[in-house]
């Protein structure tokens, strides 16, 4: 199994940000990367509270083909304008 969730640092324990289904005492490989410093992945762009927040979002597909309709010129560029805005 192999999944990638956010956890916290604290204590001397890692603690996952959301329960995870593994077994008392299970032994597993931990991948540590500083989700900040990760300039590629969505994973680091938004706090755990945002991605949260967005789980229990219902966007539909013609919602989704709305906004993006409202977007003149290239996505990229209007990802890009509103990264910069932040």
């Amino acid at each position: 199994m192999e999944k990638i969730f956010q956890a916290v640092y604290k204590d001397g324990v890692l603690r996952p940000d959301e329960p995870l289904l593994l077994a008392e005492m299970q032994r597993v490989n931990v991948l540590i990367m500083d989700s900040l410093a990760t300039d590629n992945d969505l994973a680091g762009y938004f706090a755990p509270e945002q991605w949260a927040e967005a789980a229990h979002d219902r966007i539909t597909r013609d919602d989704a083909r709305e906004a993006l309709s409202a977007i003149s010129g290239s996505l990229s560029d209007a990802v890009t304008a509103q990264r910069q805005e932040r």
